[in-house]
């Protein structure tokens, strides 16, 4: 299914744009409407460009929201390929009370799809006990906002093993600060990598068309899995393909197949990015920190 991502250009609208959306979802069930938690985003997904213009036409008619549109941000993430360490201290003194906190923690891969653990092996009461979930709440903040290219963290443990606190001056605020500098500064030195979706695509077009679709799709970055035939002059074409590299596929499909293909892809897993995109994907977060 094509999909887009779609938000108001008014402020204030956005309750508004959910509720004609469901209605929308209500009464057609070809038509999908998806909430994306890591890239903040509302897509909707249809059969083809046509089906969602009409959508996008009836929300201006029917209901007068006027929104904008832009291809779905591709949901990448970032993870570490080996083991390290850091610690930080953060210390702030401002006239009266001040902050201090101190962790030491590590971290190191876990398999892929694994997701986060967070160990506590803090012995001797080195961070209090009390102060224990804010390092986890500071790790989670690191995790959550990426390091390398501003993408989530994944399939990796982090484990907190010592640190320094004060009777005075220790607070969570400052526990939480310390847990995310020193998650940062770890992971920075974990040779992280950024892992982009892989989709399984069928697509299913006229013979005639297999060898030029197959060689679009290699273009791609795509693997051909195999071949099927569908009746008469008909074929199915299976692969795996970056999901970032098909976001113009149905104009292409249709360019192809002289409008007679049609394709579905299905989430399959993820795989590291070639170095020249990860360098690519760090450039864009770099010059987008510099710009905050």
């Amino acid at each position: 299914m094509q999909g887009l991502a779609v938000e108001t250009k008014k402020k204030g609208d956005e309750q508004r744009l959910f509720d004609i959306l469901h209605k929308l979802e209500l009464e057609d069930p070809c038509f999908v409407v998806e909430r994306h938690p890591t890239t903040n985003e509302t897509v909707i997904r249809g059969l083809g460009e046509m089906h969602l213009r009409s959508k996008l036409e009836k929300m201006v008619s029917q209901y007068k929201l006027d929104v904008s549109t832009a291809p779905p941000r591709i949901p990448y993430r970032e993870t570490i390929t080996r083991k390290s360490e850091a610690t930080y201290r953060h210390k702030k003194q401002s006239g009266g009370a001040g902050q201090f906190g101190e962790v030491a923690l590590r971290i190191e891969p876990l398999e892929r799809g694994a997701g986060f653990e967070f160990v506590d092996a803090v012995k001797g009461g080195t961070i209090p006990g009390v102060f224990i979930p804010a390092v986890e709440k500071g790790v989670r903040m690191a995790l959550d906002s990426g390091v390398i290219a501003g993408q989530p963290v994944v399939d990796l443990r982090v484990v907190v093993y010592d640190g320094k606190h004060h009777p005075v001056d220790s607070k969570e605020v400052a526990f939480v600060a310390a847990g995310r500098k020193a998650a940062m500064a770890a992971i920075k030195e974990a040779a992280a990598i950024v892992l982009e979706p892989i989709v399984n695509i069928e697509v299913t077009a006229p013979e005639t068309a297999i060898g030029d679709l197959t060689g679009d799709l290699a273009g791609r970055r795509g693997h051909i899995t195999g071949t099927n035939g569908r009746g008469p002059g008909t074929v199915a074409i299976a692969g795996e393909v970056p999901l970032a590299e098909i976001a113009d596929y149905q104009s292409r499909l249709k360019s192809l197949t002289g409008g007679q293909g049609s394709y579905t892809i299905e989430f399959s897993r993820y795989a590291a990015v070639p170095p020249p995109i990860q360098q690519k994907l760090m450039a864009q977060h770099k010059i987008h920190d510099e710009e905050d």
